[in-house]
């Protein structure tokens, strides 16, 4: 005597074709023709229960806070998240999107039943006040699902009371058309998720900072701390960068009447640029500048012009654009002022070179 073997195929999703279930799998069974039982996945299927349902609660609380031109547009579920479209015509605000978490969330609370109504005619659904999807197609008789004020036709799994469903967390606001708004939020377990991130993060931060008390105070003084170092650092650059300018003028070749100064150095474009004007601001008729610099790998070309040299005809943009091919690059800036990048190093000194 043989034994058929039996294996597990897991059905991912299932849908309805000419009033037949089909079930669609990755794999087939070893053995189409052998008896199968079907099982749910229960945790699964109580994620899905309660984002489904918090799609539901959600629309009573944005219909209460926003107003009742609120519209369904169009809405996702899985197991880890939920979205929600709907008619509004403009962004939330923080305010309003706490506000529609704490009307949601009371709603939660209040664990309303699920006041289900299978294969009623979908007159008497309308007489409930149930709200229908705009677009979509309904038979004649329908189902509905109320969670306290909350009535809408739906043909989805739901929870048995909205307790289940813990509580909702608006993650993310957007806009996705014109007038038309979308959260993302989440319920359960995903929620616990959050909050521990949450938790943790501000932990390190507060370790980081020597657990003080006052988190925010805290944080203020060192970024302010910071924000003085900064300017005390760019005070000091400066000063470099002066001395810098006071270098390169003194060793700088004049050609009828011109103060030409090519220079190559390893700065960023920047600091290429902090350094042009360092000079322009100690003289600031007949100068040309040009500057060819490799910093972290990169080559980067910087011209800068006196005014009366651009009202002669001369134009740094270009300048750079031809002398960019060497650095296989390209750039732009003003008649008086323009930087490239590029990415063949090598080529940086020929580019300064055939500038003038």
């Amino acid at each position: 005597m043989t034994t058929k073997k039996i294996n597990s195929v897991e059905i991912y999703d299932t849908k309805r074709e000419n009033n037949l279930i089909v079930h669609l799998a990755k794999t087939l069974p070893e053995d189409v023709e052998a008896t199968f039982t079907a099982k749910i996945d229960i945790e699964r299927r109580r994620a899905i229960e309660r984002n489904h349902s918090a799609t539901h609660i959600l629309h009573e609380a944005l219909r209460e806070v926003l107003g009742t031109r609120v519209e369904q547009k169009g809405s996702y579920v899985s197991p880890e998240m939920l979205r929600f479209d709907f008619s509004h015509f403009q962004k939330l605000t923080k305010e309003e999107i706490r506000r529609v978490e704490h009307v949601a969330n009371h709603l939660i609370r209040e664990n309303f039943r699920n006041e289900e109504r299978r294969n009623i005619p979908i007159a008497e659904a309308k007489e409930m006040g149930a709200m229908a999807l705009f677009g979509e197609k309904y038979g004649e008789t329908v189902r509905v699902i109320k969670f306290g004020n909350s009535i809408e036709l739906c043909g989805g799994t739901h929870v048995c009371s909205t307790g289940k469903i813990g509580m909702v967390k608006i993650i993310y606001e957007s806009s996705i058309a014109a007038g038309i708004r979308r959260i993302e939020a989440i319920t359960g377990e995903a929620i616990e998720n959050l909050f521990d991130l949450m938790h943790d993060k501000i932990a390190d931060i507060q370790e980081f900072v020597g657990n003080a008390s006052d988190l925010r105070a805290e944080l203020k003084k060192i970024f302010d701390e910071n924000s003085e170092l900064r300017k005390q650092a760019e005070e000091f650059m400066q000063k470099q960068f002066a001395e810098y300018a006071e270098k390169l003028l003194a060793k700088a070749e004049t050609k009828d009447g011109v103060t030409i100064i090519k220079h190559i150095t390893k700065i960023s474009a920047d600091k290429a640029k902090m350094l042009a004007f360092q000079l322009r601001q100690r003289q600031p008729e007949n100068l040309f500048v040009v500057i060819g610099s490799v910093f972290v790998g990169k080559p980067n070309l910087t011209i800068l012009l006196s005014d009366d040299l651009v009202a002669k005809g001369m134009n740094a943009v270009t300048l750079i654009r031809e002398a960019a091919k060497h650095i296989q690059g390209s750039g732009g800036g003003q008649s008086f002022f323009a930087q490239a990048g590029g990415k063949n190093a090598e080529g940086v000194d020929k580019a300064v070179e055939m500038v003038i």
